[in-house]
């Protein structure tokens, strides 16, 4: 059981850029700005596809469907889907302020809910991520803002830098500024309500949709100035739905999954990993060791992102 590696999907996004090229060496398919690339998706029209090995051809999906505990191992989630959806995000501009609903509230709005985490790839000097709301912003204040057209006001800035991550917990009002490049990990949703887009307009020339309605059900109004998570040991965020642990290795170092009879999920920071079937894996690639799957070696120093579900 070899690590198990999939295509890529790349999504066209009006804030994108061309940085998965220049600092992972993708080949992107034109000249348009590319905001997201989907690394491992179970979406009804986003299938993540193996690329090689037994199963190459074999959706993300399939694998979920057919082969459940052989790959994935035991005591998962009973979904119709594969749980997780793992991302690269490139912003060379600010994304919408935005917010994911709370499964409290997410089916009465006909959405998902959608927590997720980042991890800081790449930031540019003075790049800003906008978390949370500004000490003392009441509903009332934040409606008000809305009106008049000064949201941003409201908003919490921080910035941080390479290496740093953050829990985005369902409800949390946030937005991407321009510069960044970051590793999301997410629960398998694609629900969100923009509540501001810096008065701006998409790809085809006309303004983007708002959500405004559907943003006040959604927003944590006590949420006010979080900062940047302090890792737990290795570990950078856990909840019912993920588990996501920085390692870092030796030149040489193996490393399998933690759990031997479940899968995880491996995202390469930097340095190289090499599977045992002599295959590489260099920054920015996401392979998923099956259940009972032979660990892989770092064939220099490296850091890896490794993404587990947690036992109920």
């Amino acid at each position: 059981m070899h690590p198990i590696t999939f295509a890529p999907l790349y999504m066209t996004r009006v804030w994108g850029g061309r940085s998965l090229e220049t600092i992972y060496g993708r080949q992107l398919p034109d000249d348009q700005p590319y905001g997201e690339s989907w690394e491992l998706s179970d979406r009804d029209g986003e299938q993540s596809v193996v690329t090689g090995g037994p199963f190459a051809g074999m959706s993300l999906h399939d694998l979920w469907t057919s082969r459940r505990e052989e790959i994935f191992g035991d005591g998962l989630p009973d979904s119709d889907r594969f749980p997780l959806l793992v991302k690269i995000l490139d912003a060379r501009d600010d994304l919408s302020i935005q917010v994911h609903p709370p499964a409290s509230v997410a089916a009465d709005l006909g959405g998902e809910p959608k927590t997720e985490m980042w991890f800081i790839a790449d930031a540019a000097p003075g790049a800003k991520l906008y978390i949370g709301l500004k000490d003392g912003t009441t509903r009332a204040r934040f409606e008000a803002a809305i009106a008049d057209g000064s949201v941003a006001d409201l908003v919490h800035a921080v910035e941080p830098r390479a290496g740093d991550s953050i829990f985005i917990p369902s409800g949390r009002l946030h937005a991407i500024g321009a510069g960044l490049v970051i590793y999301e990990i997410q629960q398998n949703s694609d629900t969100t309500y923009r509540v501001f887009d810096w008065n701006r307009t998409g790809l085809d020339g006309k303004p983007r949709d708002l959500h405004v309605e559907e943003s006040l059900q959604c927003i944590d109004f006590s949420d006010h100035e979080p900062g940047m998570d302090a890792p737990d040991g290795n570990t950078l965020a856990r909840c019912p739905f993920f588990r996501v642990d920085r390692l870092a290795l030796s030149d040489g170092a193996s490393l399998g999954n933690p759990d031997p009879d479940r899968f995880s999920i491996l995202t390469v920071v930097t340095g190289e990993l090499r599977g045992p079937d002599g295959s590489h894996c260099r920054p920015g690639d996401a392979l998923l060791v099956p259940r009972g799957g032979d660990p892989l070696t770092a064939a220099a120093p490296a850091v890896v992102l490794q993404t587990t579900i947690p036992r109920s």
